[in-house]
């Protein structure tokens, strides 16, 4: 991958949104999946698959 410059404001931004994206939304998904796994057979459970795409989305939001 190839890196591009970044202003200091754009890394300011992308600093909040990690810290955002570790301290609140992070635990906010791993709260919605033990929800979701409250609620039984995981194969047909729509929330806990949704939960589970958050989650990595949001992962792999945090490792970019």
């Amino acid at each position: 991958m190839e890196k591009e410059p970044i202003t200091i404001k754009g890394l300011e931004q992308l600093k909040k949104e990690l810290i955002f994206l570790k301290e609140k939304k992070r635990p906010e998904i791993i709260a919605a999946i033990a929800e979701a796994r409250s609620h039984g057979d995981l194969k047909e459970n729509a929330e806990y698959h949704a939960a589970k795409e958050q989650q990595s989305h949001n992962e792999g939001r945090i490792e970019q």
